[in-house]
This record gives structure tokens, sequence and C-alpha cells, in this order.
């Protein structure tokens, strides 16, 4: 029976991995840390260690009479005040986990990325695997991490370390306990979004992105990255669905990417905890659009009716923050609607002008 460590095992992906590596007969090792929230792992038997990644003598010690590696824990977020310590987990945990992997000479490692690593696609376009790195002019601390982590890991594969990286698309699903990888629905049904920017992102079930750890354990080809992605949705699309399916109204506001990015730095500059910031308008003004074809012909990976994961998700917070959300409105406020409709109105005007007096050189 295999020794298998997981990092991050307690989070969202990997509570999910866990379950399917327990189903498969692992001996389980986990790391976790005093404030770890473990209730959702009950009925799975695993050893615990203490062990935070950036902590080399804990990581040395987890790692002791290991066969494989699941690296999964990273630091989720896109708030500026936040930037030092996602470089301190995301590039230097990775670094010191993997490191201490090739000198305890494990089998094989899985490393957790994120299409962050491979940047947006370009506006109406997908992105694979080959696409070259191009979005650090985006100033996006957690997007830049995740590159640099990944340089860091593919510099010890080049050393050799067995590894294999997986790069989930926006992960949705069932059971995101510490409500990060799914927020832009939980802020969605609070109505917390009032305005928003035309992005696209890709949605993947959280058991699909499980499933696509374990065939890249089992048959992904050392050195190489697989994306684990499903559906493209433009937000637009997205926002629709959200609302068909929990009552509560889409945002009417939809601002040009430039617009929203002053509403944001003036909501920055002003009091208290903003809105919104000039981060997240970056991240989702971008198209993290992809294909899946890699992981489906290399690794066998197939993937659930995308639908689910959008409901599932919607049906979580739903049934665990029902109190909450039943106190929240489900009309957006009229000044909004208002807004909206003037926006419109001064948008058709432009089109129309632009047709009958063209500008000309």
């Amino acid at each position: 029976m295999a020794r298998t460590l997981v990092t991050g095992g307690n989070g969202f992906v990997g509570s999910a991995l866990v379950r399917l590596l327990a189903e498969r007969g692992d001996d389980l090792r986990l790391t976790v840390r005093r404030r770890s929230r473990l209730d959702h792992l009950a009925g799975i038997d695993y050893d615990p260690v203490e062990c935070d990644v950036t902590d080399r003598a804990a990581v040395r010690r987890a790692m002791r009479g290991v066969d494989r590696v699941f690296h999964v824990a990273s630091l989720v977020s896109l708030r500026a005040a936040d930037s030092e310590r996602l470089f301190e987990i995301n590039v230097g945990g990775t670094r010191t986990v993997l490191a201490e992997a090739l000198r305890a000479g494990v089998e094989r490692v899985v490393y957790t990325s994120s299409v962050a690593a491979i940047g947006p696609a370009e506006r109406g376009r997908t992105a694979d695997e080959r696409q070259i790195f191009t979005a650090g002019h985006l100033g996006i601390p957690y997007v830049n991490s995740k590159h640099e982590a990944e340089v860091e890991a593919m510099r010890l594969a080049a050393q050799g370390l067995p590894l294999v990286v997986v790069n989930p698309t926006a992960v949705f699903g069932w059971g995101d306990v510490y409500g990060n990888a799914t927020s832009i629905v939980r802020r969605f049904l609070l109505g917390r979004i009032p305005a928003y920017a035309g992005g696209a992102l890709n949605i993947v079930d959280v058991e699909d992105v499980a499933r696509g750890h374990l065939l890249a354990d089992e048959q992904g080809q050392v050195g190489e990255r697989y994306i684990l992605g499903n559906r493209n949705y433009t937000l637009d699309r997205l926002f629709a669905d959200l609302a068909r399916l929990s009552g509560v109204e889409a945002p009417p506001l939809k601002l040009a990417p430039g617009v929203a990015l002053r509403l944001a730095q003036a909501l920055e500059a002003g009091p208290g905890r903003p809105a919104i910031t000039s981060q997240e308008v970056r991240v989702a003004s971008a198209w993290w659009t992809y294909r899946n074809t890699k992981a489906k012909r290399e690794l066998g990976w197939t993937t659930s009716p995308h639908e689910d994961a959008v409901e599932a998700t919607v049906a979580w917070y739903l049934e665990h923050e029902a109190d909450r959300l039943a106190r929240s409105r489900r009309t957006q406020p009229v000044q909004w609607k208002v807004a909206a409709g003037a926006l419109r109105a001064v948008q058709g005007f432009a089109d129309a002008a632009s047709r009958l007096w063209p500008l000309t050189e």
C-alpha cells in the first residue's frame, strides 16, 4: 500500500482528492495546521501531521517514509494586502515541499498549479498548455505567484523530481467550506455584485478535478502539465444561469473594463474595505478560457455535465447559508437599474453615431 502525503487535504479540492485516494486504498498522511477545519474529512482514515508548508523542518518530517506526494496547499487571494503572503506560501511553500520530495526520493509528485500560471487567453479565444505566460503586466500578485511557483516546480523536475502538474480552472461544486474557490457564487447570492466587467472563465466540477489528479498520478508524463477545465462561460451567461437557479436577480450594470477599473480605484481610495478591488476588476475583465484536449487525450480524463457544477454550488450555499441568504435582497437596487439603462442608452447612441458618421483617418 502506497504511503501518500497530501498538503492542503482539508481544502475544497484537497478534501475531494483525499476521498478518492482513500477509496483507492492509499495509506494517507495529511498536513494540518492548528486552525484547520477537518470535520468534512470525517470517516476517512488518515495520519495527521502538523505542518506549515513554509516550515522546512516540518515538511521534512512529514515526508519521511512517503512514496507519493500531492501538493495541493496554496493561498488564493485578490487583495493587495496579501501579496507578500501569496509569494511566501505559493512560491516558497511549493519550493520547500517539492525540494524535500526530491530529497526524500519519492516515486511521484502531483502538483496542483492553476490556469493562472498559464494566463488568460486572447479575448474571444481559448488557451492551452502551450501558451507563453504574458500576464505579468496585469500586476495581479496571485497570478504571478502561481506562475513563479510552477517555474520552481519545473526547475526541480529538471533536477530529477518525478513531477506532473495539473492546472485546474475555476473550481465549482459541492462543499467549499472556506468559500474561496466559489466566492463569486456566494457574492452573487448575497447581492454583492451590483456591476461587472465583460470577462469570461472556465468552470469545472471539483469531483472532476479530483479524478484528474489521480489520472495525472497514474497516467501523466513527468515534466508535463495538464489543464483540468470544462465549460467556458462569459460572465453574462454565468450570471444568467445563477439567476435562473437561485431566483436572485442578475447584476444589471455591465461596465467597460476601463470604467470598472476607475470605479474600483475610487473605492480603494475611500474608507473601509472596498466592495471590489482593482485586482478583481483586472481578473474579471480577462478571458480565462481554455481547452482540455491534452488531459482528455493523454490522461483519459472525462468531465461531468457542465451544468452540474454550477447547480451543485448554488445548492451548497442555499443549504449551508440559508438564513443569511434569506435575509439578503433578491432584486437589484433601483439606482443600479437606472444607471444600467442610462449606460445602454449612451452606448446605443454612440453605436448609431459611429455607423452614421464613421471615423476616418
